[in-house]
């Protein structure tokens, strides 16, 4: 009988996609869905003919693979996750694999990590990403957890995933081993994070073209189409253009009708959530995950918009050079989003003692996800040059990106805070890196007022770091301090 090579539990249409580009790989998989009958109907239509094995139960699909087993979930996150793991355990064997490539929270791959290798199992936590058609064609794999479980899974993972050239000519593959526990899930959190932030930085773009510049959507789509041939060159670019684009059976425009309410599924939140756990200043995400749920006050921002007054006009200047101002604003923004994005992942690899590879990280990203675009590149040879680098705005190629868009970037703020057009994301990020660049900051005024309504105390300029003091500001006050600098 033959033996599959690896189990997939979860037949949405993730796990039939992953499971079909698995077996056009020469892997032989087995599979199981908690509905008996979709195994069925997927093993006879569209798997007909591959090296797929249906089963109907648990032990029949363990019975099923070769040693040492390997057996992903794509299931929802949450419980079913845990269930399925508490099921698996009574049925492997030490040695074995539980692969987790649902969107778990990474906090959860940490507890599953260390539950799992107590029960002499190994455990992956991996983040995928590249929707339906990343599964089936080449998504971005970014798998955690037991170190020891990688060499087992590697063929399997490396040759499913997204190939990028790099210099190699059968391509390199966007699957790396990311870290220790919980790293997978953190890095594919925080690539949906940057994935909010690309979307909204692309949203405000498209809101100041069609009421700023009042062009129609044939004319957006080309402006996107002609940004997608330079530094912008991206997935999120290249579906912005074909939306604006697409009309329906009327020859309507599809974007027109859709309800101006963005929903979302957590990671965003996550990651905002994450970056005031580690004290990471992740502005421009943190503005997208509001800007969505701003979006959902639908009936609200109707009322409010018969009575709140402001600027509404169309700008009356030059359209072609405040077009092209707007691209390099959204490309400034972006580098200040993936800096930022980068900034999270250095400052949680120190917290969770993870050892991860930033430029290899960037090559995962570079194809088969959702933010692929060319300026991931970019982001790999700066830290190839530089594997300690600080910040991604430091780095040669970014500073002079930056400065070379500094002065489109601020008129395209400037115009669209006189339009009334919110930019959320474009202006936070142009106020981050505004903030990153100052030498000094008005934070000594705010810890002056917390020592003088709280004596939280503060550090001097003119004293080495780690000495505190504490002034009594209004003569009275007395000398006692607060126990802690950090209140």
């Amino acid at each position: 009988m033959t033996q599959a090579d690896i189990a997939l539990i979860g037949l949405a249409v993730m796990g039939q996609n992953l499971v079909m580009n698995m077996a056009d790989h020469g892997f032989t998989v087995a599979v199981y869905n908690r509905t008996t009958s979709v195994v069925d109907e997927f093993v006879n239509g569209t798997a007909k003919g591959a090296s797929i094995i249906g089963t109907h139960s648990l032990p029949e699909l363990v019975a099923a693979l070769k040693h040492p087993r390997r057996v992903m979930m794509l299931v929802k996150a949450g419980q079913p996750v845990d269930d399925f793991i508490e099921k698996l355990i009574a049925l492997l064997e030490p040695g074995d694999i539980i692969i987790d490539g649902g969107n778990s929270n990474y906090e959860d791959s940490i507890r599953r990590t260390a539950y799992v290798e107590s029960k002499g199992l190994l455990f992956i936590g991996t983040g995928v990403s590249g929707g339906e058609e990343g599964a089936r064609r080449g998504p971005s794999i970014m798998p955690g957890g037991s170190p020891a479980a990688w060499p087992h899974v590697q063929p399997i993972f490396q040759a499913v995933a997204a190939k990028v050239p790099e210099g190699n000519p059968n391509g390199a593959p966007c699957c790396e081993w990311v870290g220790e526990n919980g790293a997978g899930h953190f890095v594919k959190m925080v690539h949906n994070g940057i994935e909010y932030g690309d979307m909204q930085i692309i949203a405000e773009a498209y809101q100041i073209m069609k009421e700023g510049l009042g062009m129609s959507n044939a004319d957006m789509s080309a402006a996107l189409g002609e940004w997608n041939k330079g530094v912008l060159d991206s997935y999120l670019i290249e579906i912005s253009r074909d939306i604006l684009s697409y009309r329906d059976e009327q020859g309507e425009a599809v974007v027109d009708k859709i309800l101006d309410s963005a929903g979302q599924k957590g990671t965003g939140k996550w990651t905002a959530d994450s970056a005031l756990e580690q004290g990471t200043p992740l502005t421009l995400v943190s503005e997208a995950v509001f800007a969505r749920s701003l979006s959902s006050l639908v009936n609200e921002r109707a009322e409010a918009c018969q009575v709140l007054s402001g600027p509404s006009g169309q700008y009356t200047g030059d359209r072609a050079a405040f077009l092209a101002d707007l691209e390099q604003a959204v490309y400034a923004a972006k580098i200040v989003s993936y800096a930022q994005g980068y900034m999270l992942m250095r400052a949680a690899a120190e917290t969770y003692k993870w050892h991860l590879n930033l430029g290899g990280i960037a090559l995962m990203w570079r194809g088969g996800c959702i933010i692929r675009s060319v300026f991931l590149g970019k982001i790999k040879d700066a830290f190839d040059a530089n594997p300690d680098l600080t910040n991604l705005m430091l780095a040669p190629y970014f500073q002079q990106a930056l400065a070379n868009a500094g002065d489109a970037w601020r008129r395209a703020v400037a115009t669209a805070v006189q339009l009334g057009i919110p930019t959320p994301a474009i202006s936070s990020a142009l106020a981050f890196y505004d903030g990153y660049r100052r030498g000094r900051l008005p934070a000594n005024l705010t810890q002056a007022q917390r020592d003088y309504f709280g004596a939280h105390t503060y550090e001097r300029i003119d004293r080495p770091r780690g000495q505190f003091f504490h002034t009594n500001w209004t003569g009275h006050g007395g000398d006692v301090t607060a126990r802690t600098y950090q209140a």
